[in-house]
This record gives structure tokens, C-alpha cells and sequence, in this order.
């Protein structure tokens, strides 16, 4: 019999042969987009601070008064943990997101796997894209529903699904995706999704993290993919959005009809049995979506994409196609990607090195990100630092 430390011991050694084994990198500060990794200074292109706002000092002052009304919430919300600056908070969301009402949770991980187990169970049908993030897939598991996935953004995949299950089931249908994919860097086609929705039935749900505050339509810039793609509360009726990336503060939230909120607030378990958010986190949180209001930032970072992918091209960089902030170099070998990884952060820039299982397998590759923050300098210092490591491990560009 295996003890539980030769068991522990046996894969993490496994991990580590396989260039799988992912350890901390310690800052000094949040990254925005000069930090302090390890004692070095680097230019950031790793975070999801998509708009700079974590280090905004008004976003930070507005925290620093938050935190007089108390360190913690002390309670759940519905205990009494519920702060006049949450309720704020929920408000500001659902005006930004062009919704009747929101709802705060701890993270984006706790929001989709709470909503997704209060909406359906037994009986019931999840459908799933495969690369949704691993919230989505652990949401659809748990919630005891049949579970159908389809290929990455095909929707004559998923049609056959909502096919499927509209045949095998009476019961509800929830179509959960995500917005903007975090590792690819590209967009449902939510439109022809909501459709289909329509057309069988079915209940859409949009993850909206990395969607939310860097997309959106001309009434609701800030709202994220679903408004960008032209839809409201009735054809999208159930949007996540995260507070920790352009936000730039932490947790996540729910948006929708007031009876969904209602719905939630009773019956979605990841938000009656935890903490409320600590009111410093909400204040931050209030603050940075009055930015996104006020503040031309999602303009400033669509400018960097396009300064990014246009010096890229000169470079002939094999980028993926993405328009989004998220700009991911498939190198599919896990050890090249380290190597490329580690010549970047001796040149002064650290960039995410992604491997499975974040990935699948074979798709190991670098993931850039750009904020609003960084300058044109910065991004020309790193395309020519990764134009000089590709070259030194001989990657073909």
C-alpha cells in the first residue's frame, strides 16, 4: 500500500520530468507594469490587469477607506455580513453591465460553480465549449446535470449537442461559455449562440472575465462580450464577470433580472456559505468601475493591441489571431516555451510560460498580455527581446 507522502512525492517528481511543475514567483508589489519578480525588476506582460487599475493610487486610497469600516465582513451576507458598500457595489455592476441587478462572490471560480449548481441538476443539461475555463467544466460536474461538451467555438458542434439534449431531456438546458478565452485570446460567437438558445430552449451563460471592463457596445462600453456581440438581459440572461482583472481589485459577480438575483441569493451555495467580500476589496472595486466610466481605458488598451500585433507582423512573430488583450505564441513544446520564458526574464520582461493542464497537450505556449498601462517602448523592448530567444532556441519565425 502507497503511504500518502510516496504518493505525493512520486507526482511531483513526475511533474518536474515532464517540465510540468509550476512554482511561485514572489513580488514586492502588484506589477503594473514595472514590478519587483524575485528581487529583479521587470516589465510585466503576465498580468490581467488589463486597464491598471491595481495600482491605480485612487483605486488603493479608495481601499485604504474601506478598510476603516473593518479588516473583514465578519459573516456571510446573508448572516450579517452585508455592508451599505457592497450593496453599492452591486448597483454600480448592474448600471455598468446594462442589468436590472447583481450579485458579489468571493471569486470567478466560486460565482460559476455556485450558479451553475443552483440553476440545474438531475434531470437536467449542461452544454459546455472544451476549452472553457476549468469553473465552467467543474460547475457542469458537480451540478449532478448530464454533461455535453463541443469543439472550441463551432456551432454546428453545438447545435448537434442542444440537438442531443433537447432529445434526451424534458428538463433545462444551460449553454455555459466562455466570453473571451483566457488562454487563446479569442471570442464566442455569442450571437449565434444566443440563436441557438432560442431556438432550443436554452439558458445562455457568458464567463465575462476576461470580457468585462475591456468590452463592450456603445451604451455599455464597459460591459464586456456579450454587449460588444448585441446582446441584452433577455438574450444573455445570465453573465459572470470577475473584479480581479481589469478591475484590477478581486472577486467576481453575477448579473442579471432581478428574479435571477433573488434566485441566487437563496439557492446558490458558494454565496450563503462563505464571508462576504472584505469592504477595502469593494471600495477598491467601486472605485475602479467609476474609471471605467469616466476614463478613455478600454480606448488605451485597444491602441496598445494594435500597436502590439502591427510591430508583431514586422517581426513575423506566429502569433495567434486574437484581437483581445490576450495575445498567446503557440510553441507547443513545454520545454522550449521554459527556455523562451526564462531568456525573456534575464532580458527584463516576464511573460506567462502556460502548460498543460492549463493547456491541452502539444499547446504549450507563451501567453502575453497588454494593459492600457504599458507603453510603446515597453512593447517594442519586448517583441525584440522574444524575436532574439526564438531565434536562440531555433523556433521558426
Amino acid at each position: 500500500m502507497t503511504s500518502l507522502q510516496d504518493f505525493l512525492e512520486a507526482r511531483l517528481a513526475e511533474g518536474r520530468a515532464q517540465q510540468l511543475y509550476r512554482y511561485h514567483k514572489l513580488l514586492t508589489a502588484a506589477p503594473g507594469p514595472l514590478a519587483v519578480v524575485d528581487g529583479r525588476e521587470l516589465v510585466t506582460f503576465s498580468s490581467n490587469d488589463y486597464l491598471g487599475l491595481a495600482t491605480h493610487p485612487e483605486v488603493i486610497a479608495a481601499q485604504q477607506r474601506g478598510a476603516a469600516l473593518g479588516a473583514g465582513a465578519t459573516a456571510s451576507h446573508l448572516v450579517n455580513g452585508h455592508f451599505e458598500i457592497h450593496q453599492q457595489l452591486q448597483n454600480k455592476i448592474a448600471e455598468v453591465t446594462g442589468r436590472e441587478a447583481a450579485l458579489l462572490f468571493g471569486s470567478g471560480y466560486m460565482a460559476n460553480v455556485g450558479v451553475i449548481s443552483a440553476l440545474v441538476g438531475r434531470g437536467d443539461v449542461v452544454v459546455q465549449d472544451k476549452l472553457n475555463h476549468a469553473s465552467l467544466i467543474d460547475g457542469g460536474r458537480i451540478s449532478g446535470a448530464d454533461y455535453l461538451r463541443f469543439a472550441h467555438n463551432d456551432v454546428a458542434a453545438l447545435e448537434i449537442q442542444l440537438q442531443r439534449a433537447r432529445e434526451k431531456r424534458d428538463g433545462k438546458i444551460l449553454l455555459a461559455v466562455d466570453g473571451v478565452y483566457s488562454m487563446d485570446g479569442d471570442t464566442a460567437p455569442l450571437a449565434e449562440m444566443a440563436g441557438l438558445c432560442k431556438q432550443y430552449d436554452a439558458w445562455l451563460m457568458v464567463d465575462e472575465a476576461h470580457g468585462f471592463g475591456v468590452m463592450g457596445s456603445e451604451q455599455f462600453p464597459s460591459a464586456g462580450s456579450a454587449a460588444a456581440a448585441g446582446l441584452d438581459q433577455d438574450t444573455a440572461p445570465i453573465i459572470m464577470g470577475t473584479l480581479g482583472k481589469a478591475a484590477g481589485n478581486g472577486g467576481a459577480f453575477v448579473a442579471g433580472s432581478r428574479a435571477l438575483i433573488d434566485y441566487l441569493t437563496q439557492f446558490a451555495r458558494t454565496y450563503i456559505y462563505t464571508t462576504g467580500m472584505p469592504p477595502a476589496v469593494a471600495a477598491g472595486n467601486l472605485r475602479a468601475l467609476e474609471f471605467m466610466q469616466e476614463l478613455p481605458l478600454r480606448e488605451a488598451l485597444n491602441t496598445r493591441i494594435r500597436y502590439f500585433r502591427q510591430r508583431a507582423a514586422a517581426y513575423s512573430l506566429p502569433l495567434e489571431n486574437s484581437t483581445s488583450a490576450i495575445q498567446p505564441l503557440l510553441l507547443g513544446c513545454e520545454k522550449t516555451v521554459l527556455a523562451v520564458s526564462e531568456q525573456l526574464q534575464q532580458s527584463g520582461f516576464l511573460v506567462g510560460a502556460i502548460r498543460p493542464p492549463t493547456v491541452p497537450a502539444g499547446t504549450a505556449r507563451l501567453r502575453i498580455t497588454l494593459s492600457a498601462a504599458h507603453s510603446e517602448a515597453q512593447i517594442d523592448g519586448l517583441l525584440s527581446a522574444l524575436a532574439t530567444a526564438l531565434q536562440s532556441v531555433a523556433v521558426p519565425v
